[in-house]
């Protein structure tokens, strides 16, 4: 995965709370990349369609949804109100996957 670094992690600006779903926009210091995308999998079912010209992705699990587009400097995480400690979780994964050069 290319080095990058979370920048930033805000509450998003869909309105989902009212189902009991909360949203938050993960801002990184480098474009969303193929590597990351692939990385994510452990969160759940993956779809990919980097056919498109700006290549989509999401990760989709029952109490959770990560989407995206590559080359964005964010991704953004919904996840049902019982499982808002995914927030923490995916950074701190994240945060301990090496990049392409080794480094964490």
């Amino acid at each position: 995965m290319s080095a990058f670094r979370i920048v930033e992690i805000i509450p998003s600006r869909e309105r989902c709370a009212e189902a009991g779903w909360y949203a938050w926009d993960f801002i990184l210091d480098t474009p969303v990349d193929e590597a990351l995308i692939l990385s994510l999998r452990p969160f759940g079912s993956l779809l990919y369609l980097k056919s498109l010209s700006r290549p989509f992705f999401k990760v989709e699990s029952d109490v959770s949804l990560i989407k995206g587009l590559v080359g964005d400097n964010f991704f953004r995480l919904s996840a049902h109100d019982s499982r808002r400690d995914l927030v923490q979780e995916v950074e701190r994964f994240l945060a301990a996957a090496p990049d392409t050069n080794g480094k964490q």
